[in-house]
């Protein structure tokens, strides 16, 4: 200190010339991402419109960190679910979007982004919480080979790289593990207009792991095609991969129709049975009006429809090709706004008809898997499947970067499905291989659900 204030002019000449070297380091860093990343001519997909309104899709305006080469991100989702059942061993049955009951449970935490250069894209989200366990033990694809894909890809929800053609609207090819948006809702709660989606969007997947070309023919239409392992899985489960396509189109900026399509080969060890599938969703926001306490109002409907076919079933019953196994499911919901945008209420629901049960997530029976299977849930062909469900969602939303939300959801099946008051869980903790029998026990299902979802949403 005395060597400092006896020499002030030393100090501070050392401090200007570290800190005008540390400027200098910054501005060659900046222009050398400039000149390198450049700037994309191409306009933005469907820029012709504000969509922050659409059910799954981000509310977002503005990115806090975006540069020239990334555009960072983070989310978090945090709930609290009261089950009226009250599983005594805090566990549900049936959902892919919250798997505890009771408790304050971290959903899903992601840290990730956009990284953009020149004509290289890609992008990484990372999954920490729940979904890392819930949404890999969905997948029965891992039990063909080796190395341990569940564990391979447990903390990953997107990850893929890409290049960029300035071509019609702009052409994307990426490669790796991206959204389906199968089903209309997306995989994050902070987008969506409800936390509890029906069983159209519930039982469909989240994720493909494969190749896929976004062909904007303008900035209203988007066509594209899909090369994937499968129905959301990481491995392949026989020896062909699935094929899909996505047709996007939005004439106003009011309207949003998009339709998918999918075909593959998704039993495992059943390489001739096929799987189709279409899934057609329609959203129109039928009022606007920004300057009054009611804002704005809008509407989803959403029609799936599919069935497999060989290995012992067939499409439709007609005769000796087995039992039919097919897939019926609609869902429907209405967001109103108030407040400048900052409370939001969403009302809606659906049903599900899933013969053959090939679309129904397996209860976590003593730690059922996919893959597993428990003879406490059957999914052979011919078993009946039947539900449907309602909910009424309350969001309170003081900025774009966070949703305090409430939820009632009820939910109905034909046959014993959710977790009872005794739970899904053997009394001495899951005992012998997963979904195994337990000799003097049996899971508590029932044919009901009705619960309350707390959750704070958080994307920035």
């Amino acid at each position: 200190m005395k060597l400092a204030f006896r020499q002030p002019g030393l100090v501070t000449l050392v401090v200007l010339s570290a800190t005008l070297a540390a400027s200098a380091r910054a501005q060659d860093s900046t222009v050398s991402a400039t000149s390198i990343c450049g700037t994309d001519s191409t306009p933005a997909p469907f820029g012709f419109a504000d969509f922050t309104w659409l059910n799954g899709n981000s509310r977002q305006h503005v990115s806090v960190l975006d540069t020239k080469a990334f555009t960072g991100e983070f989310r978090a989702d945090v709930s609290y679910i009261g089950d009226f059942n009250k599983p005594r061993d805090h566990t549900l049955s049936g959902t892919s979007e919250s798997g505890r009951t009771g408790e304050f449970q971290v959903q899903q935490l992601g840290v990730g982004g956009d990284f953009h250069c020149g004509h290289a894209r890609g992008r990484l989200m990372t999954q920490f919480g729940m979904y890392s366990t819930m949404t890999p033990r969905n997948d029965a694809s891992p039990a063909r080979g080796q190395w341990d894909l569940p564990n391979a890809y447990r903390y990953i929800s997107e990850a893929y790289g890409g290049y960029h053609w300035n071509k019609l609207n702009g052409v994307n090819l990426d490669a790796g593990i991206f959204m389906s948006y199968v089903g209309l809702f997306s995989y994050y709660n902070y987008d969506n207009w409800a936390y509890q989606p029906s069983y159209v969007s519930s039982n469909t997947p989240w994720f493909f792991n494969g190749v896929r070309l976004q062909i904007f023919v303008s900035d209203r239409l988007k066509i594209e095609p899909w090369l994937v392992n499968g129905w959301q899985s990481y491995g392949m489960f026989n020896g062909t991969p699935g094929a899909g396509l996505q047709v996007l189109w939005r004439p106003t900026g009011a309207v949003s129709i998009h339709s998918n399509s999918y075909y593959g080969h998704d039993w495992l060890g059943i390489p001739n049975r096929m799987r189709v599938h279409t899934d057609n969703s329609l959203q129109v926001k039928y009022y606007d009006r920004p300057t009054r306490q009611f804002d704005r109002a809008a509407f989803s409907l959403t029609v799936d429809a599919g069935c497999e076919s060989g290995g012992g079933v067939q499409c439709a019953s007609s005769g000796g090709g087995g039992p039919a196994q097919n897939f019926v499911g609609v869902m429907f919901y209405n967001r109103t706004w108030f407040a400048d945008n900052s409370i939001g209420v969403t009302l809606g629901g659906g049903a599900m008809n899933n013969p053959g049960r090939y679309l129904v997530l397996m209860p976590p029976i003593n730690g059922a898997t996919a893959f597993s299977g428990t003879p406490y849930f059957t999914e052979n062909p011919g078993d009946k499947f039947k539900a449907w469900d309602a909910s009424a969602t309350l969001d309170f939303m003081p900025d774009e970067f966070t949703t305090f939300r409430i939820e009632f959801d009820h939910r109905a099946a034909n046959v014993p499905y959710f977790s009872g008051s005794g739970g899904v869980t053997p009394p001495s903790g899951n005992t012998g291989p997963p979904g195994s029998l337990v000799q003097g026990w049996s899971p508590d299902l029932r044919k009901m659900e009705s619960r309350v979802n707390l959750a704070l949403l958080v994307k920035m």
